[in-house]
Order: C-alpha cells, then structure tokens, then sequence
C-alpha cells in the first residue's frame, strides 16, 4: 500500500514514517502542515504533501492523491487551546476522512485515544480531548471506509518490545510509541482489524498474534 500519515511531523507519526520508509511491503507519503517540515523530510528521500488540516477537504484530498491509505495521527498538541483540539482533532479527522470517500481510498487507520469510547472513563482534565476522539471515531464508523480505531494508552519514549496487548476494554496502561508504530503497520493488511477498534498498552503477546486474536 502507498501509505498517506497525517501528523507526519509528531512523534508517533515521525516513527510510522522511518518504519514504513524501510519497509518492503509499503511506500509512504507524509503529510505535514508546513514547508520547513516538509524539506526535513525531503532531505530523507521521503514523499511529502503540504496541507493544514484547517483547510478545505479538496485541500486535503489532493494532499492523498496517489494513496491507498490513510492513517491519522495528527493531533492539536498540549500547548494550544481547546479551539485547535475541535479543530484538528474532531473536525481535521473528519475532513480527513470526507477527503478518503471524495478521491476513493478505502482503508483508513485513525490513531485515538485509549477509553476514548467510554464517556464514563474519560479523564476530567482532558474532556474536550476526548469528546474531540470519541465524535471522530464515530464519524469514522459511520463512513463506507474500511477503518481500524488503535485507542493506545500512555505513549513513551522507549524502544518497543513488539509486544501488546490489544482489546475492546482496557482502563488503563502505557505503551512505547515505537509500538504504536509498528501496529499501525501490521493492521495495515491484518484482515481481522477492518471494522475493528480497541484499546491498546504494553503487553505480552506478539503484535501480530495479538492482531489475529482480536
């Protein structure tokens, strides 16, 4: 597949880019929001496409031209306000996914949040992040796009294990980005994530063989 990632320049974004850069089975188009990133990129023989998630869904769509799929990692960030998490977190995924149905890519992996799907479980700090998670997914299963929903607990920065555990109802955990990575990979063609979601942390099962186990 010829893998477009949205939030190419965030963490989890910049390893799911060197990772499918290296791989056989894919080739990758990162997405970024500003000309600078994109020549950091360029410099490492990656294709890259400028476009703001604030712009227009023909914006974004042209951005995938080229593309099979589509794996949403972008995200506002901690330091902006809730005004950019509606922006870019609910309203650029759903534009993301309006431009997938416009121009005909199919598969769709978007990167959530985990118990994002369980109101009761959200964290009171952060609410209008997860209100933000919860719409878009929704939005997301609602669409005729073949879609898997990876909800990872807390991201560190440490190398993988290549080891999870994957579920529909995890409350709590914490899981290396380097893992988030190479499970986005892996559900890429793992027939047994389409139309799925779940929760994501550090576990004891091989990602693949936790993949097939969902």
């Amino acid at each position: 597949m010829n893998v477009l990632v949205v939030g190419a320049n965030g963490q989890v974004g910049k390893l799911l880019v060197n990772l499918l850069r290296d791989n056989k089975e894919h080739t990758v188009k990162a997405l970024v929001r500003k000309e600078e990133q994109a020549d950091a990129l360029k410099k490492m023989d990656i294709e890259v496409s400028v476009a703001c998630l604030e712009q227009s869904v023909e914006d974004i769509a042209q951005a995938a031209r080229g593309c099979n799929a589509i794996v949403f990692t972008a995200g506002s960030g901690r330091l902006t306000g809730y005004d950019k998490t509606l922006l870019i977190d609910l309203d650029g995924a759903v534009k993301t996914i309006e431009a997938a149905e416009l121009i005909g890519i199919k598969r769709f992996i978007m990167v959530s949040a985990i118990q994002a799907h369980r109101r009761e479980n959200w964290h009171e700090k952060m609410l209008p992040y997860y209100a933000a998670k919860y719409y878009a997914d929704k939005m997301l299963e609602q669409s005729e796009l073949t879609y898997t929903i990876i909800r990872p607990g807390g991201l560190l920065n440490e190398p993988g294990t290549g080891m999870i555990t994957a579920a529909d109802d995890i409350r709590s955990g914490k899981i290396p980005r380097e893992d988030v990575a190479n499970t986005i990979i892996q559900s890429l063609t793992e027939e047994n994530t389409y139309y799925q979601s779940f929760d994501l942390v550090a576990g004891n099962v091989p990602i693949r063989k936790a993949l097939t186990l969902l």
